[in-house]
């Protein structure tokens, strides 16, 4: 894992960060309405001294259609040279017991389920196995899946597998790599666009409501994301204790609006004064919000960022067959490596590739939230 991670702000803590009740997420954006066309120009009218000229006769001029959007590459899906046996009815992985994946909502959940049924149909198709997809509700409801082992793969966010670890023994197999998000504030904003296993998150707030810094923020209204979510939850109310702001008592009113998208346009429409997301929610093109708010970067400002925390990515129960693990393990880096693949991943959770990890990957970030306060150890119930 980087060096980078929350190594600053998080020595000076040691207050456990405890849950917020859950509130409703933002309402569903509506389209703004379509503007009508404008009226024809009359023609001018021919001075009656003179003789109309006839124009000859043409073909009215053919209507431009607009430029479609390129279709996209479907996946490339060869069965694998490992590709186990059929299995038999019954067996984990036959059509009568497919291996079921589970997805965090932490983005548009219609994107989610869309990109994730088109990862199990590749993977059905590279490994001969069935596979089923579940988008939790809530991030705890993906943990709880893999616990009860009613999902055998998981794609968690980083503070969930650190809880499903301590719970249920989950075990990384990937870390996600993406192009590094940044913005203005970043002091590592010289790494936009390199391929990282981390990410930051980021304190926004609304353009007109005075607030441009931490200290600000102490009565106002604000949205997190989910009691799991490490971006948008954990690791912001470490920092806010460290720069003397108690999450449960110095603002006027929290809510967890239950995604990163939900939290930006929630603080767009005024619902929250401020709140926090992952580096850059306004611009990315996977949450893409400026399609349905085109002004939402001039609206919402960015006020401080986070440490460097380490990149969600896949998981598996600890039950689960270690072959099966190895060929989803090999149809997923093959994904990740084909055109289709990639424009599939990148839909999911903005993944730009994959990097194959041991189960002790996320063990140092793990010490570096306990010397902060928050042992995930702790927090499973």
């Amino acid at each position: 894992m980087t060096k980078r991670v929350l190594l600053t702000v998080f020595a000076v803590l040691a207050i456990a960060a405890t849950m917020l009740s859950a509130c409703a997420p933002a309402a569903t954006p509506t389209a703004a309405p379509v503007q009508p066309t404008a009226a024809p120009a009359q023609p001018t009218a021919v001075p009656p001294t003179e003789a109309p000229t006839v124009a000859p006769t043409e073909a009215p001029a053919a209507t431009v259609a607009p430029t479609a959007a390129p279709t996209p590459v479907p996946p490339v899906c060869n069965k694998l040279p490992d590709a186990p046996a059929a299995p038999a009815a019954g067996q984990l992985g036959a059509s009568d017991n497919p291996i079921v994946i589970a997805f965090v909502p932490s983005g548009d959940t219609g994107k989610i389920t869309k990109a994730g049924t088109a990862i199990a149909d590749c993977l059905s198709q590279m490994t001969g196995l069935t596979f089923q997809i579940e988008v939790g509700t809530t991030f705890a409801a993906a943990i709880e899946a893999m616990g009860a082992e009613k999902a055998q793969v998981s794609f968690l966010n980083t503070f969930s597998v650190l809880l499903g670890e301590q719970k249920y023994g989950i075990l990384p197999a990937l870390v996600a790599i993406r192009k590094y998000a940044t913005n203005d504030l970043d002091p590592d904003k010289a790494l936009g666009g390199q391929l990282e296993p981390f990410y930051k998150g980021q304190f926004i707030a609304g353009a007109n409501t005075g607030i441009k810094t931490l200290a600000d923020l102490k009565g106002k209204t604000f949205c997190f994301v989910d009691p799991n979510s490490t971006s948008g939850y954990i690791v912001p109310r470490i920092i806010l204790k460290a720069n003397g702001i108690d999450p449960d008592t110095d603002f006027k009113a929290t809510q967890n609006a239950g995604s990163h998208n939900n939290v930006a346009i929630a603080v767009y429409k005024g619902d929250c004064d401020a709140g926090v997301t992952y580096i850059n929610v306004l611009t990315d093109t996977s949450a893409n919000l400026a399609a349905t708010y085109p002004d939402i970067a001039d609206k919402v400002k960015v006020i401080s960022d986070t440490d460097s925390i380490p990149n969600d990515g896949m998981q598996f129960i600890k039950s689960l067959d270690p072959k099966l693990q190895a060929v989803i393990v090999e149809g997923m880096l093959a994904m990740a490596q084909d055109p289709g693949g990639k424009a599939v991943l990148k839909s999911l959770y903005n993944y730009d590739s994959f990097q194959q990890v041991k189960p002790d990957f996320y063990d140092a970030f793990a010490a570096v939230l306990k010397k902060a306060g928050v042992d995930p150890a702790t927090l499973v119930k």
